[in-house]
């Protein structure tokens, strides 16, 4: 065996042996969302950017068509709150204003066409530390809307993981 052949197998081992580990214990990489539904209607008061932010991850996470109508659709994703708020976080010695908690908080509920509940009211929290400086006002501005935007595409794709997450559950029935 040649000394190139045996440093290509050892290589090949390297590179193999994390992979196959991670594949034996049931590690997979985010892929789309598996939902048992041909159309969904966006429907409730979201804010225009989540709004957009949840269609742009049904289009690209998933296989299913959003509904202009609730008619058109298989299931109804009513979103009953969405609330963005800010808070002081801390201070600095100066007394001013160095760091601020963004949060937002979306409540939301998903019923199929006949009204059965596939999620019962529901909200999902959540929380962003940032740091401010009175030096940068319009970068820190900025920042925060970044921060706000990326905030919201996390919760769409939370929302859609629970809504796939509870049509695979079976449903109880009341006797």
């Amino acid at each position: 065996m040649s000394a190139n052949l045996f440093r290509r197998a050892v290589l090949g081992l390297i590179v193999t042996a994390p992979l196959s580990g991670l594949l034996a214990c049931g590690y997979r990489l985010r892929g789309m969302v598996d939902l048992p539904f041909k159309a969904i209607a966006i429907t409730g008061n979201p804010s225009p950017p989540l709004r957009a932010d949840i269609q742009t991850s049904i289009l690209q996470g998933t296989d299913v068509k959003v509904a202009i109508s609730p008619k058109d659709a298989d299931l109804i994703l009513e979103i009953t709150n969405d609330i963005n708020g800010r808070e002081i976080l801390a201070y600095n010695s100066a007394g001013q204003v160095s760091a601020y908690r963004l949060n937002i908080r979306v409540g939301f509920r998903a019923y199929d066409t006949s009204g059965a509940e596939i999620i019962p009211d529901s909200e999902i929290y959540m929380t962003r530390d940032m740091d401010f400086s009175n030096t940068t006002v319009l970068a820190t501005d900025v920042q925060q809307q970044q921060f706000l935007s990326l905030m919201r595409k996390d919760l769409a794709v939370q929302i859609l993981r629970r809504v796939a997450a509870a049509a695979k559950a079976p449903r109880s029935r009341s006797f």
